[in-house]
């Protein structure tokens, strides 16, 4: 290790008695050795944990991938996945470009930052190359959970637009109110905090769930629904996605994920509470934050079971993983400010609440592929009260430290101020997203650059726009088999039903 520390008796007998500043002069330099040596461990240390949460979190878009392709249609499944790799990809420049600066460029005014672009005089005393890693992994986030709520019907070159816009401006403006130390609504702020607290969104339930769930509210509703989603009378019908296996997958990566989402964001973890060298400190903090992730969403995948099971009377995996992650989006804005036991509320609640957003949606005649405007955007509301209900006092005063007699919990004794912030910060990230990714959808529909076409949309996106299907339904090399084959089902001659353990399947098929 640079700075490595040799001390012995005789280093000591080169200094007379007499010579005591030397002597002094000596031992203060070794100290300060050992000092730089721990300072930088601890930098070290801290920026790698930062590092794998960032990776954590984007290995959840894997999961946002696996989860598109699995509840669209399998004639659309080249072109979800595409999307999702150009979330990455042009999200990456984009931020890189504009939407770090926008986000956490200081100094600067409370609305919008102003340095840093193109990692210009970077990194600085305030931050590192591992936390615009980690940051960025959070933008691609936002975009991905819009690019679901208008699958199956958007045109390619309106999500390169709309994902650059997104993640370049959009989605930094509102990180950057919220958790920049400039920022006029954000909880780090020195001083003037909205309410005398500022806005507690820990992980980004508002942030990043409720920004990519209400662009894609408006870009669903501004395309419209996909053919026969509603019948002629008006009746809702199900467009299933082709694959439930890879729902499943994806969800599963993306509860993996959350674990660098949520506890990641504490952003370093070599720091103690109170007295050094006890067994709690941030460490413990992270930990619990991991428990009350979990919580929640284990406790809103059980509730949408149960409660789907009575409103429909079947068990549907999908719609329990739906569930998982709407337990999920509610409890990131407090999971490092609550009890566990809070956290089982918030899932609870959560399930319900998605349920209901997708009976309104169904309603209103709203279709949104993955439910990501309801479950993004509804559950990330529930979570953003729900931390100004539940946060207790004793967390909130370790995770925001400084002000002793910051407000807290509604429910838990500390007053209306935190859930006024919090209700503050729906309506605006509700006027924001509005103003700005409303009139682009708006203004793309117009210019014939948003919906496909009605023929497009009957074949597929995957045959019309992307040479090709995602599966291959027969051997490439069988020339004598027409290409229109693979998309056509498989039924047999036969359609008097088989009761269990009576006769033997037909033998022949028809095309």
């Amino acid at each position: 290790m640079d700075g490595s520390i040799t001390c012995s008796s005789s280093d000591l007998a080169l200094f007379s008695s007499s010579n005591t500043t030397a002597l002094a002069s000596f031992l203060c330099s070794r100290f300060s050795t050992i000092s730089n040596t721990f300072s930088d461990a601890s930098y070290a240390i801290n920026n790698t944990y930062l590092l794998f949460s960032a990776y954590l979190v984007f290995a959840m878009q894997l999961g946002f991938a696996m989860l598109c392709a699995g509840s669209v249609r399998a004639k659309n499944t080249m072109n979800i996945m595409l999307t999702n790799v150009l979330d990455a990809a042009a999200g990456g420049l984009s931020y890189y470009l504009f939407g770090y600066a926008f986000a956490f460029g200081s100094p600067s005014n409370g609305f919008i930052g102003r340095h840093f672009f193109g990692l210009r005089d970077f990194p600085s005393p305030s931050a590192d190359y591992s936390f615009f890693l980690y940051q960025w992994a959070f933008a691609i986030a936002a975009a991905g959970i819009t690019s679901g709520s208008i699958a199956e019907r958007t045109q390619f070159v309106a999500y390169l637009i709309y994902s650059s816009f997104l993640t370049g401006f959009v989605y930094p403006i509102v990180s950057h109110w919220f958790w920049s130390g400039d920022g006029w609504a954000s909880a780090t702020r020195s001083e003037n905090l909205l309410f005398g607290s500022g806005v507690i969104d820990f992980a980004g339930s508002g942030v990043v769930h409720m920004v990519g769930g209400i662009a894609g509210l408006w870009g669903a509703l501004i395309e419209g629904p996909r053919i026969g989603r509603f019948d002629q009378t008006g009746r809702s019908v199900a467009l299933r996605g082709h694959s439930a296996s890879l729902v499943v997958l994806g969800s599963f990566l993306l509860w993996f994920g959350w674990y660098g989402f949520n506890p990641g964001s504490f952003l370093t973890i070599m720091k103690g509470y109170g007295g050094g060298g006890t067994y709690y400190g941030q460490w413990t903090a992270i930990g619990r934050t991991a428990v009350t992730t979990t919580l929640a969403g284990s406790t809103a995948a059980l509730t949408t079971l149960f409660s789907k099971r009575l409103l429909v009377g079947h068990w549907n995996v999908v719609d329990v993983c739906n569930g998982l992650l709407g337990g999920f989006a509610a409890i990131t804005s407090g999971c490092s400010v609550v009890e566990p036991w809070a956290a089982i509320i918030c899932g609870f609640v959560a399930a319900w609440v998605l349920i209901g957003c997708n009976m309104l949606a169904s309603k209103l005649k709203y279709d949104d592929p993955l439910e990501a405007a309801q479950l993004h955007g509804g559950c990330g509301a529930w979570g953003l009260l729900f931390t100004g209900l539940f946060a207790t006092k004793a967390y909130v005063n370790e995770v925001y430290p400084g002000l002793p007699e910051r407000p807290y919990g509604l429910l838990m004794g500390g007053g209306g101020k935190l859930l006024a912030a919090q209700i503050i910060q729906i309506l605006v990230i509700l006027g924001w997203v509005t103003a700005t990714m409303g009139p682009l959808f708006y203004v793309l529909q117009k210019m014939r650059l948003l919906r496909i076409s009605t023929e497009d949309e009957t074949a597929g996106m995957d045959l019309t726009r992307h040479g090709g299907f995602a599966y291959a339904y027969h051997d490439e090399d069988d020339l004598s088999l027409k290409p229109d084959f693979m998309m056509r089902k498989v039924k047999p001659t036969n359609q008097t039903p088989i009761l269990s353990g009576e006769g033997s399947p037909p033998s022949h098929v028809q095309v």
